[in-house]
C-alpha cells in the first residue's frame, strides 16, 4: 500500500517547520526522517522519496548544516578576528604575511579560515559568538581587553598576538621586541653611526610627529614602547645619549611617515641612520629619501622590523629585523584548533637580516 501523508497535522503557515514536523505529516518515525536527510543508503526508496515530497510540501529544506557541526563538536576551523577593518588583513604587509602563513598550514590539514570583523563594538561579541569556527586567533589586540573577554565567554581555544594586556593568563604569542629592537641599533652603531632618529609606529591613539620625553613616558602601544626601548639599551651600552635619537611617532600609513620625514630632516644635521618600527614605514621612509635625492644607503642607511617580502624586493633591499613569521602562525593555528595549548606567555627571538639599506655613514 503506497505511504500517504497525515492531513492536517503539518505545523501552521509561516510557523518554522522541524523535522519532527516533518516526520509527523509523513508519518514515519523521526529517526527515519533523520535517516533520510543524514543517511538516505538506510531507507527504502519509496520511504525516502515520500518523506521528500512531504518535506518539500512543507517547505523544509533539511537539517541546519550549522547545528549538526556544532553537536559533533568540530568544524576544523580557525576564526581569526582583529580590531581592525577587515582590509587589514589584506593591505598591510605584516598582516598579510602572516595570513599567507596561517592559510599554508591550514591548506595542509584540510582546515577553513574564518575572517572574524571586530572593529564595530556593537557588532563584537555577535560576531564572535555566532563564528562557526574551532577557536580563535586574536591580531592587534594593543587595547584589545574587550575582544579577549569576549573570546573568553565563549569558551573555545584561542591565543593572542601582541598584546599589551597584564593579564598573564591570557595564552600570548609574540616576540621579544626589546632584544630585536636592540640587534638593529647594535648593527648601525657597529656600522659607526653616531646620528640617529627612531621613525616610531603608534605610541598611542593620538598624536604624531616628534615625540617629547613626557610623551613616551605616557606612550600607551607595549610594542612601540618596548622597541624604542630596545634602541636606547644599545645606545647606552655605546655611551651615546637617549636624547640625541629624535624619536617621530607616525600613524603607521604613507602621509604621516612622509611628514615625520620632512620633520626629521629640516635640521642643520640631520641622521645619518634610521631606526624603523616596521618594514611598512621603513619603506615609506625610505620613499620620502629617494624622492628628495637621498642615497640609500650613501647618505642614510635605515633598518626595519619584521621581514615582510616586500622588504627583500625593495631597491635597495631592506635591513630588518626579521619575525618567525612561520613559528608564530604554526604556533597559533596548533593553539586556535585545540591540538596544543599556550600557557602565559610565549616569546619568540627574532633575527638581524643585512640588505642594501645600510652601510658605514660618511667621513
Amino acid at each position: 500500500m503506497a505511504l500517504k501523508s497525515k492531513s492536517g497535522v503539518g505545523p501552521k503557515f509561516g510557523a518554522s517547520i522541524r523535522l519532527k514536523d516533518v516526520a509527523k505529516a509523513a508519518g514515519v518515525s523521526q529517526g527515519t526522517a533523520s535517516n533520510v536527510f543524514s543517511k538516505p543508503e538506510v531507507v527504502r526508496e519509496e520511504v525516502r522519496e515520500h518523506v521528500l515530497t512531504v518535506a518539500k510540501e512543507l517547505g523544509y529544506g533539511g537539517p541546519s548544516v550549522t547545528g549538526r557541526l556544532l553537536r559533533q563538536g568540530k568544524v576544523n576551523a580557525v576564526g581569526v578576528a582583529a580590531i581592525q577593518p577587515l582590509s587589514y588583513f589584506f593591505e598591510d604587509p605584516w598582516a598579510r604575511q602572516l595570513m599567507s602563513h596561517i592559510s599554508a598550514i591550514c591548506d595542509a590539514r584540510g582546515a577553513g579560515v574564518a575572517l572574524v570583523s571586530a572593529l564595530n563594538d556593537e557588532r563584537l561579541a555577535w560576531n564572535i559568538q555566532s563564528a562557526l569556527v574551532d577557536g580563535f586567533v586574536l591580531l592587534c589586540v594593543e587595547g584589545g581587553d574587550a575582544l579577549v573577554e569576549i573570546t573568553r565567554q565563549r569558551q573555545l581555544p584561542y591565543v593572542a598576538l601582541a598584546i599589551a594586556a597584564s593579564d598573564q593568563s591570557i595564552p600570548t604569542i609574540g616576540v621579544d621586541n626589546v632584544s630585536g629592537a636592540r640587534l638593529a641599533a647594535e648593527h648601525l652603531i657597529g656600522l659607526g653611526h653616531r646620528r640617529l632618529a627612531i621613525l616610531s609606529t603608534m605610541m598611542s591613539h593620538d598624536g604624531g610627529g616628534r615625540m617629547s620625553e613626557a610623551q613616551l613616558e605616557a606612550a600607551t602601544f607595549s610594542t612601540s614602547r618596548d622597541r624604542v626601548l630596545g634602541y636606547w639599551l644599545a645606545m647606552d651600552a655605546a655611551g651615546i645619549p637617549r636624547t640625541s635619537a629624535a624619536v617621530f611617532e607616525t600613524r603607521e600609513d604613507e602621509a604621516s611617515t612622509h611628514d615625520a620625514m620632512a620633520e626629521m630632516f629640516a635640521v642643520s644635521e640631520p641622521p645619518t641612520a634610521i631606526l624603523a618600527m616596521s618594514d611598512k614605514i621603513a619603506l615609506y621612509g625610505a620613499d620620502w629619501l629617494m624622492r628628495h635625492g637621498i642615497a640609500i644607503p650613501g647618505d642614510v642607511s635605515i633598518v626595519g622590523f619584521d621581514g615582510v617580502p616586500e622588504g627583500a624586493t625593495a631597491r635597495p633591499s631592506l635591513t630588518t629585523v626579521e619575525q618567525p613569521m612561520a613559528e608564530i602562525a604554526r604556533l597559533a593555528v596548533d593553539a586556535a584548533l585545540g591540538v596544543t595549548h599556550v600557557e602565559g606567555r610565549q616569546m619568540l627571538q627574532t633575527r638581524l637580516v643585512v640588505r642594501e639599506s645600510t652601510a658605514p655613514p660618511h667621513a
